[in-house]
């Protein structure tokens, strides 16, 4: 169930557009072809979203998309996401690379590379994680050497979603040889184009999330036009930074409409499950799994949207909330999905019901564009700097205390205690 008393009525017409989108235009047999690993990638799916205007909702018009909000943008993809996680993907790689075009590109790489790639005309892709590095992400050793007017690039990335259809790729290099260089000033991003010297393979047999590409990028010797620098030369953290909120809040909405999709079939199948004489749904053990994971659920799109509106508003707490929404969404998601299958039974751990394939589908998102620990790292980090730099503003509560006046006994440390002594 979605509330649509909650959102506006611009919300709710991109959010009926896209449902129909999903509904009408991608059929089942597709999903089916597509985890049976039938189907290297949806081209085809991504062709339609594009000349339906349905990819890079946010961007500004005059390069394709419809200059709608972060919360349109969420509300759109929560409704993604009933398609699992390999097709949510490729619905929104245009989202997650444009936004590094769209924020740090020239007018040239707009023209050439964001423009008809929201029209569906362009396959692109992301490649961060190497070998020997996945949320070390500054650790790469993919590098890049600037040789006249053009880079030369040699390494390799993995996991690449769409890289066995992707017309180019963002991929972030090595610039700066200095070992003595900051992390944050070593590397660079560049688009780079399937050329002489890239290569790729579909690869790995995935639990889930399959049909989407998944593959290795090797890069050997390949001449990059410089004009193909997105950002500064070395500021490749820059865009890395920018980058990671399209990539989780993405995750955060997609993850909303497996969630949902999931505890819809479970909640249906409950209410037409006899056992002992009634549907299993009168059975406290079942309806107290459907309670907790209804509130579960809201509650991720609660936060989901707080975080959209967030960055909306650019509030300097949103790369704090993207995080929690990246982190509770996707384990929301992961535990209501359990609690599908567990309501369903045995038949649950089948492939009669999607449930299974949810699951699986889902257990990535806790993994990919940085793990939740690493969001757990990222939270307590950015709300430590929120309250330890800032003016309080509101009542002093440690005042409320009987004795707060006894500062004997608020010492910190050695030299503090003899002061006070």
């Amino acid at each position: 169930m979605f509330y649509k008393e909650i959102i506006g009525e611009s919300e709710r017409k991109i959010q009926k557009e896209m449902r129909e989108f999903v509904k009408n235009e991608v059929s089942h047999e597709l999903v089916r072809k597509m985890d049976r690993d039938e189907i290297e990638y949806p081209k085809e799916v991504i062709r339609k979203a594009g000349e339906k205007n349905l990819l890079g909702l946010r961007f500004d018009k005059k390069w394709g998309g419809r200059g709608l909000s972060w919360k349109d943008e969420v509300i759109a993809e929560e409704e993604i996401g009933l398609l699992g996680t390999s097709l949510g993907c490729a619905m929104v790689m245009p989202s997650i690379v444009g936004e590094a075009l769209d924020k740090f590109g020239t007018q040239e790489q707009k023209e050439k590379y964001l423009k008809p790639m929201l029209k569906g005309k362009l396959i692109s892709a992301e490649a961060l994680t190497e070998p020997r590095g996945g949320s070390d992400f500054f650790g790469a050793t993919t590098y890049a050497v600037l040789d006249g007017e053009h880079f030369v690039v040699n390494g390799q990335k993995r996991f690449i979603v769409g890289a066995t259809e992707a017309d180019f790729f963002l991929v972030y290099c090595k610039t700066n040889q200095d070992p003595n260089a900051s992390k944050y000033e070593r590397i660079s991003a560049l688009i780079i184009d399937r050329s002489a010297g890239v290569f790729t393979e579909y690869k790995y047999g995935l639990m889930g999330t399959r049909g989407g590409g998944t593959g290795r990028l090797v890069l050997k010797d390949v001449k990059v036009p410089k004009q193909n620098l997105i950002g500064p030369l070395h500021g490749g953290a820059l865009v890395f930074h920018q980058m990671m909120i399209p990539e989780r809040l993405t995750s955060a909405a997609a993850c909303l409409g497996m969630a949902r999709a999931a505890l819809d079939v479970a909640v249906r199948y409950s209410d037409r499950r006899f056992a002992f004489g009634k549907p299993i749904r009168k059975y406290q053990a079942v309806s107290f799994m459907v309670s907790d994971a209804i509130t579960k659920l809201d509650a991720a799109r609660a936060i989901v949207y707080m975080a959209a509106k967030a960055v909306d508003n650019n509030a300097p707490n949103s790369r704090r909330l993207v995080s929690e929404a990246k982190k509770f969404a996707t384990d929301a998601a992961w535990d209501v999905a359990n609690k599908a299958m567990q309501i369903m039974g045995g038949i649950g751990y089948t492939d009669i019901y999607p449930i299974e394939r949810f699951i699986r589908d889902i257990r990535l998102t806790q993994i990919w564009t940085g793990t939740n620990e690493i969001m757990s790292l990222l939270i307590q980090h950015e709300y430590y700097n929120e309250v330890l730099n800032s003016e309080k503003d509101d009542r002093d509560v440690e005042k409320d205390a009987q004795h707060y006046m006894d500062d004997v006994e608020k010492c910190f440390n050695d030299e503090d205690m003899w002061k006070n002594m």
